[in-house]
């Protein structure tokens, strides 16, 4: 014999129901995106972050060695001036040996 005709209700509850598992299969697909979005996410959140890290410690060290150039041109240039300057203190100084000697002596 055929099955009785169900009632509106019945009927009403076998699409809840139905619906309710579509809307649980939809939630879970949803949500295995969503933790592989954050691993992504998370993946190139570190990778970004050792690049930068990488780039930043290259670009102290290239500053470093660029600064490190300049002190030792500018020890250069003092040492350079230093020598010029023991140098005519030598070359004055018999005349200001003389000079001195003078005044002491009054000549």
């Amino acid at each position: 014999m055929d099955e009785p005709e169900k009632t509106l209700l019945q009927q009403i509850r076998e699409k809840e129901q139905e619906y309710a598992k579509k809307i649980e299969a939809i939630k879970k697909e949803t949500d295995a995106a969503i933790a592989s979005a954050q691993s992504e996410a998370e993946s190139l959140l570190c990778t970004a972050d050792g690049t930068g890290k990488k780039e930043a410690e290259e670009r102290y060290w290239q500053e470093k060695g660029k600064i490190e150039t300049e002190i030792e041109g500018l020890k250069r240039e003092a040492a350079a001036g230093r020598d010029m300057a023991a140098a005519r203190g030598e070359k004055n100084l018999p005349r200001a040996v003389e000079t001195i000697t003078g005044y002491i002596t009054m000549d």
